[in-house]
């Protein structure tokens, strides 16, 4: 008998993820029908990315901006989530947006999908940094200067999503 015949077993659930067990398989899922947005923010040869401390890494991390659809409003569109997280982290707002697809990052461990989402028409609104003491820092690099940047950041303690590989020269 597959994996994919044996029930679904939750084992824990919390707000945001589930624990959960099929056959010889362990992994989580976001609770509550949550699904993830990331923003792809690239305009004029720069590229809009963010750095946070993550408690799961116990460092900061570079990455483009990201945030959770239906974590407050359940059935939340996905464009409207993926506008309200990009100004609420980095302080732009885009004049449109279009679903690029759905991608799933660690699909050993993690049944979360995320849709990455094309911001285009960028325009600073505010200073962003998040909400809810999320203490974000905004950073505007060059994509030419990005591999600079992420070595430099990485000599500072900082950790690197692997969703900047998607950016041009990011073979680091």
């Amino acid at each position: 008998m597959m994996e994919q015949d044996d029930a679904e077993t939750v084992m824990w659930q919390g707000r945001f993820i589930t624990a959960k067990t099929r056959g010889k398989w362990e992994y989580v899922s976001r609770a509550r029908g949550i699904k993830a947005a990331v923003i792809l923010a690239m305009e004029a040869y720069h590229v809009l990315l963010v750095e946070q401390y993550r408690v799961p890494l116990g460092a900061n991390c570079i990455e483009l901006p990201a945030g959770l659809i239906g974590d407050h409003d359940e059935g939340e569109d996905t464009l409207a989530s993926a506008a309200r997280e990009l100004e609420e982290e980095t302080g732009y707002r885009a004049d449109s947006l279009e679903i690029v697809g759905e991608f799933f990052s660690s699909p050993g461990m993690v049944s979360e999908s995320f849709s990455l989402v094309r911001a285009h028409g960028l325009k600073k609104v505010s200073e962003g940094g998040g909400v809810d003491g999320e203490n974000i820092t905004v950073h505007r690099i060059a994509l030419a200067d990005l591999p600079h940047f992420i070595q430099k950041k990485r000599a500072e303690g900082c950790v690197v999503d692997v969703k900047l590989l998607m950016l041009p020269g990011m073979i680091v």
